[in-house]
């Protein structure tokens, strides 16, 4: 009886090749594994943070405050009511004809 020494090797280096293949695949799992967790830990100790300087914070009431102004001085309107009421407001007739020359002017250039 002849024993094919051949083909031993051939079974034996199969085997091989197959263990080879699956500690590269654990190999890569554990890599895969390792560079998964460093992103997660990356990511958790970056954190994106906004601080917002005391200008910015002033500018913000600033808005605020202008937003709820009517744009009216209504000091001075009651100011200019009381005073036609009682006779005592005047008005300077040649700067309200320049005034008004000057805007219908501004009018025409635009």
């Amino acid at each position: 009886m002849a024993i094919n020494i051949n083909n031993l090797q051939n079974a034996s280096q199969v085997k091989n090749d197959k263990v080879d293949q699956n500690v590269q695949r654990q190999q890569t799992a554990v890599q895969q594994n390792a560079t998964q967790q460093a992103t997660q830990q990356g990511a958790a100790q970056r954190q994106d943070s906004v601080s917002i300087t005391p200008q910015a914070k002033q500018f913000t009431k600033l808005q605020e405050k202008a937003n709820a102004a009517s744009g009216v001085d209504q000091e001075k309107v009651e100011k200019i009511k009381q005073a036609i009421a009682e006779g005592k407001y005047k008005i300077n007739v040649e700067q309200l004809a320049r005034r008004i020359m000057q805007f219908e002017g501004d009018l025409f250039n635009k």
